[in-house]
């Protein structure tokens, strides 16, 4: 092994965590302050009315009423029918016996929302991504996964994720940038190596994702790629901090290491 070559990418390893500690410790960026906000308008629906909007709208993917799309600064298309939902209506007798005696009365109407692909206006927000040309990297990076006897494949069906490991195969989107193409497959290929044994998945979700992201971080960061706030806005959307980061460093650093040497073949 090129001793030379072990040095460099220790330090690169050494220096991405330094920055991602630093990134943590700024707390959330204002991209992600805006992301959360907009989230919060998205109301979370029973499970009869999930039902009713994928009967009604089967590739619905955000929905939301009209006046919650009008406060993102989004308008319903001209012509877009609504999708059909039961919201409750509470009722109160207004005299004061019944107020301290009786229990409100809840009926049900029919109300409408909206699927995103109905609507129009300003772009939703959504957290940084990693941006850059990966070069020849991601090639190479495809080549290590399929010799470590993972198979990789493309798929829409990821709900919101952009990718998936399952233990010997990874999916991701086909639609990402090279940038994000890249930066995904390393946080999988981080799951396949750390997390998934004989056994199945070791570690609670909320460690498995900060330590995927922070390998995601380092070696699209060492091969150049500009990931910004973006994995630490990842980590802290699982609650991660500087305290997990720390508690899992060992396996951090070995799948980065083991990543990045893949990725230059010379330093052997």
């Amino acid at each position: 092994m090129n001793t030379e070559k072990t040095d460099e990418v220790k330090q690169l390893i050494d220096q991405g965590l330094k920055n991602l500690v630093e990134n943590l410790e700024s707390g959330k960026s204002d991209q992600l302050v805006a992301y959360l906000a907009a989230m919060a308008r998205f109301h979370r629906y029973s499970f009869r009315n999930i039902l009713l909007i994928q009967s009604q709208f089967p590739m619905a993917s955000r929905v939301a009423g009209f006046r919650a799309w009008k406060k993102l600064g989004r308008f319903v298309k001209k012509g877009e029918q609504g999708i059909t939902i039961i919201a409750p209506m509470v009722f109160r007798d207004s005299s004061e016996t019944a107020l301290q005696d009786e229990q409100p009365r809840i009926r049900f109407r029919a109300a409408y929302v909206f699927d995103v692909s109905q609507t129009d206006g300003d772009p939703l927000p959504c957290p940084a991504e990693a941006s850059g040309d990966p070069r020849g990297h991601t090639e190479r990076l495809k080549a290590f996964i399929a010799s470590q006897g993972i198979a990789l494949t493309y798929s829409d069906e990821l709900g919101n994720a952009e990718g998936a490991s399952s233990g010997g195969r990874i999916r991701i989107r086909p639609s990402l940038s090279p940038a994000a193409e890249f930066s995904v497959l390393v946080h999988e290929l981080a799951h396949e190596l750390l997390h998934w044994t004989d056994h199945g998945l070791v570690g609670t979700r909320k460690s498995r994702e900060l330590e995927a992201e922070a390998v995601a971080y380092i070696v699209s960061s060492a091969i150049g790629l500009e990931c910004s706030t973006a994995s630490s806005d990842y980590i802290q959307l699982y609650n991660g901090n500087v305290e997990t980061l720390e508690a899992s460093l060992d396996g951090i650093r070995k799948a980065a290491s083991e990543i990045i040497m893949a990725l230059h073949p010379e330093a052997a």
